[in-house]
């Protein structure tokens, strides 16, 4: 039998230049790795952006296809490059130019879980690592790219939302100069992955919502923000980091009883961000 790589739900009609993904919320945890693993079936799902697929799942009502992977981020991180591989874990991987994400064991193929929690008893073996990458990683970014330029050859555009969640341990210790926790974390490496007015729009339509946003810190985009990003070419990712708090409690990994209420409102932002990508409203960049 073929791997499925991703759940992706489609509009009835494509009306919006706007892509959601979301490449942490899968949870189809082979038996094979948790055997593997000396991490309890709990544990190990602590580094799942859990419901965040849910949660984004109206975006086919506003016209937007929505992308969710399947695979859990403990066994493989879709927000890596494919030549992010650990030493420290994978046997034949040659120690490369230092990485910080790949030195603290977040590679392509995670050596730990949240809180640095190690994942393994030992190596994994090259083998293993590339047939996880060949089976999961290569559809699922296939599968985003298509759909990228399937926007811009539909509305001259393509804008993605990758979505994630954050543990609210996370931003508990941020200071920011308007003196709150943010609620949101939106990531555009800096500017580097998507045109100011996008970015704005973002963040506005969060904000209109109630929510407290603030920009890439600390969060700013990674592999898919830096991969897909390039606003001279009208291709814009926004990274999105939410507060699981909002909607979940941590400890048990379970939906909390605000999980409608929010869903509700993430609906209707979710509205607001598709509006971003409608032909008729999108701002054309200079040539």
């Amino acid at each position: 039998m073929p791997h499925i790589a991703y759940d992706m739900t489609l509009p009835e009609v494509r009306s919006t230049s706007v892509v959601f993904a979301s490449p942490h919320s899968g949870r189809d945890y082979p038996w094979s790795f948790l055997k593997s693993s000396v991490l309890d079936q709990h544990a190990i799902r602590s580094s799942e952006d859990a419901f965040v697929d849910e949660l984004f799942g109206a975006a086919s009502f506003h016209g937007a296809p929505l992308l969710a992977a399947r695979a859990p981020r403990a066994y493989l991180d879709l927000n890596r490059s494919t030549d992010e591989l650990d030493p420290a874990l994978i046997e034949g991987v040659r120690s490369a130019a230092h990485n910080p994400r790949v030195s603290s064991g977040l590679g392509v193929i995670p050596r730990v879980v949240a809180n640095g929690r190690t994942i393994y008893r030992g190596k994994i073996g090259i083998d293993e690592a590339r047939a996880r990458i060949r089976d999961h990683w290569v559809p699922y970014h296939e599968r985003l790219s298509s759909l990228m330029e399937e926007s811009r050859g539909l509305f001259g555009e393509a804008i993605l939302i990758d979505c994630h969640s954050m543990p609210h341990e996370a931003i508990e210790n941020i200071s920011h100069p308007k003196g709150f926790r943010p609620d949101v974390v939106l990531g555009d490496r800096f500017g580097a992955s998507a045109r100011g007015d996008v970015m704005d729009r973002v963040e506005a339509a969060f904000a209109a919502a109630g929510l407290r946003v603030i920009r890439n810190a600390p969060f700013a985009g990674a592999y898919t923000a830096q991969h897909y990003g390039r606003p001279s070419r009208r291709q814009h990712v926004v990274q999105v980091e939410i507060d699981r708090a909002l909607y979940m409690n941590e400890r048990t990994i379970r939906p909390n009883a605000n999980f409608g209420v929010f869903k509700r409102l993430l609906d209707g932002i979710i509205a607001e961000i598709a509006a971003i990508g409608r032909a008729a409203e999108m701002p054309l960049a200079a040539e």
